[in-house]
């Protein structure tokens, strides 16, 4: 597809996780394809942006450096994010086939040669040095009377965690919401950067005023609508002294500091997460603080309420809690409060540096186990695990004997790398693809090369409706299977710029990126429709549709090479029916310049 020009529709993308903007890497990817060899003498590249872009984030995505060349296989700890690397390796069913398929073949060895393997033994060296080094210093730290130190310390770190708890509960929506009323003063923890020191017994925080409080909206709520005010994400506005800095090219930094710091009193938007405590008092503030001087005005009204308190403000009671978990946190509490106080560490001299070289000491053990941790999973082959639970996979569901032999349904995953090899050999041997007419079947294969979320898209008519429940219905049965064997699941994610990617989700996050968005129109296509009447009964950019019918040609291919490979005559003539129905005109001219 030779073209002249590149238009970014959009200049963020989805990552499975959130949107972002399009990295360095990605532009120069996509932006790359503008101008025709040896008939454009330049290309040209339009960035449709419709928001506010810092000069800083224009300049990383149009000068910054091409993304490093790193194998790597990333899992959120959430299990919800998408490994999005596009120079990652990534061991798919057709790939595992393949290599059982042929006698000489051994899939561990493919892995042992692979570029992750050879980078994940290359850096052992260095980190056996980091590990030297870090033991060193570990060593080297002498503190006296540690033992009952450390046990002082964790009762320290428990007793931290247990107020976390406790505030989770207290500043939930379902039980905070009715008291957060306007001029009440509210405790912020504060972020640490840098340069704050690593441990502290007293919290990080400081005070500000309550002005209103609001929803957030994560991209996962944007269609439910229907999610309850206490299951929701809340975030406060809150006058409170911060620290305004700005970079080289101009980017503001806001950053909350303490009352007595030099800072703009400044109204800023805090999650409500970052709130430790609510005052049970309300102070007058003006509703006008556009002017600097009006916002002075009040913190120093704040300033002085905190002081008429030396020994804490006034709080908010937690009567109306009455959850068994708040209330066994709160008991927990209360006795380690009465072994803080008979501790015979507790009034030693210096406790507080001690305190902090033991918390030095901790990371440092801590930094080491991980380290560690890391060389014992590099020493081993990459991805056995993950090549254990494919082959698990493939033996229940048919595609392979527990001797590793490749039976029919595994030879025409062989053949499909195009999109998800599984559902759509599924598809063919419960019949569902015999059974339907060419341009239905072209229809249902559309769902597969489809992923972009259109918004208020038409349903389609019945027929192909209920062809698109048999497909999801299969893909939930292959989600579930991979899920009970511990298999990664494997997603066709092809986001603008964004490769194949590999993830760990649940069964109904499985089935959503099959989509029916254009279903009527590749149906329309077959039929015989032209270009432009079918541009009529979607919402799709011309350059996408053309795109997603290309590569459902594509699929189809494979599909007459999976058919022809059993002997399937009557499924292979209806395959190259199919591609002869929609290879023609616009879509598949050799340029789009006519």
């Amino acid at each position: 597809m030779p073209a002249k020009t590149v238009v970014f529709t959009n200049v963020r993308k989805f990552d499975g996780d959130k949107f972002r903007w399009i990295s360095s890497g990605e532009y120069i990817q996509m932006s790359g394809r503008a101008g025709r060899r040896g008939i454009d003498a330049r290309g040209i590249c339009i960035l449709m942006v419709d928001e506010r872009m810092e000069p800083s984030t224009a300049k990383m995505m149009l000068k910054g450096n091409a993304d490093s060349l790193n194998s790597i296989v990333r899992q959120a700890p959430t299990g919800e994010n998408f490994v999005k690397d596009a120079d990652a390796f990534h061991l798919s069913y057709n790939m595992l086939l393949n290599q059982l398929r042929c006698e000489d073949s051994d899939p561990e060895s493919m892995l042992r040669n692979s570029f992750y393997q050879f980078q994940a033994d290359r850096a052992i060296p260095d980190l056996e040095k980091q590990v030297k080094a870090l033991e060193e210093e570990r060593e080297s730290m002498i503190i006296e009377e540690e033992d009952s130190l450390k046990n002082y310390y964790n009762l320290i770190q428990q007793y931290k965690s247990l107020k976390n708890d406790i505030r989770e509960i207290v500043f939930s929506p379902k039980y905070c919401l009715p008291y957060m009323k306007s001029g009440r003063p509210v405790c912020i923890q504060l972020i640490d950067d840098e340069t704050s020191p690593s441990f502290s017994i007293e919290d990080h925080v400081t005070w500000g005023v309550l002005m209103d409080f609001h929803r957030v909206k994560s991209i996962i709520e944007a269609d439910d609508a229907n999610k309850r005010p206490e299951d929701a994400s809340y975030a406060l506005d809150i006058l409170t002294r911060c620290n305004v800095s700005k970079d080289g090219v101009g980017k503001k930094t806001i950053k909350i500091v303490p009352l007595k710091e030099p800072g703009e009193p400044l109204v800023v938007s805090v999650p409500l997460s970052q709130v430790t405590s609510l005052s049970s008092a309300r102070l007058t503030i003006p509703k006008d603080l556009l002017p600097m001087e009006a916002r002075e005005n009040a913190l120093k009204k704040l300033s002085e309420f905190i002081s008429r308190y030396p020994n804490g403000m006034p709080l908010d009671t937690d009567d109306n809690i009455h959850s068994n978990s708040y209330k066994k946190a709160v008991r927990r509490l209360e006795a380690l409060e009465s072994l803080f106080e008979k501790h015979e560490i507790a009034k030693s001299p210096l406790i507080e540096q001690k305190l902090k070289l033991l918390n030095r000491k901790e990371e440092l053990t801590s930094k080491i186990r991980s380290i560690k941790k890391k060389m014992r999973s590099s020493t081993v082959l990459a991805f056995k695990d993950e090549l254990k639970a494919r082959k698990r996979v493939l033996r229940r569901l048919g595609y392979i004997t527990s001797d590793d032999v490749v039976e029919l349904k595994g030879k025409v995953a062989c053949e499909i790398s195009s999109a998800d090899e599984l559902i759509l050999t599924e598809l063919m041997f419960s019949g569902v693809l015999k059974d339907i007419k060419p341009e239905e079947m072209v229809s249902l294969l559309s769902c597969f090369v489809w992923q972009e979320k259109l918004q208020d898209a038409a349903k389609p008519r019945e027929e192909l409706e209920l062809l698109f429940t048999q497909l999801q219905d299969t893909a939930r049965k292959m989600a579930k299977v991979q899920h009970e064997c511990k298999a990664v699941f494997q997603i066709f994610a092809h986001y603008v710029g964004g490769p194949v990617g590999l993830v760990q989700i649940d069964v109904e996050s499985f089935v959503s990126p099959f989509r029916p968005d254009i279903m009527e129109a590749v149906y329309a296509w077959a039929k015989g429709s032209k270009f432009y009447e079918i541009m009529e009964i979607t919402q799709v950019f011309e350059g996408s549709l053309i795109r997603a019918i290309r590569r459902l040609e594509e699929v189809l291919q494979q599909l007459i090479l999976a058919a022809k490979s059993i002997g399937e005559t009557e499924l292979e003539t209806k395959f190259e029916m199919a591609v002869s129905k929609i290879k023609r005109d616009i879509v598949f001219a050799a340029s789009l310049y006519l």
